[in-house]
């Protein structure tokens, strides 16, 4: 049976907050359509980014001799990650 794979979607609260945190300006808006693009965006970066990410956790733990992944293997691959992408 193929596992079911489940929806990916932010808030349009979330991205408008997010987004707005960054703003110089407080009469700055964010248009509906910009947020949208922005969702989509994240979306893709999730879906795209977490397995890769994994396995590059994995690969930093193990040339480091470690049985298991600690935060710290991705601290070390997620600079390059974020380049790739």
């Amino acid at each position: 049976m193929a596992a079911k794979e489940e929806e990916i979607s932010f808030r349009k609260e979330t991205i408008n907050t997010l987004l707005s945190s960054f703003f110089k300006e407080d009469k700055t808006k964010l248009s509906g359509d910009a947020a949208l693009l922005m969702a989509e965006m994240l979306k893709v970066f999730v879906q795209v980014l977490s397995p890769e990410a994994a396995v590059r956790s994995q690969k930093q733990a193990e040339s480091e001799d470690c049985n298991q992944v600690e935060i710290e293997h991705f601290e070390k691959i997620l600079p390059q990650l974020l380049l790739d992408f």
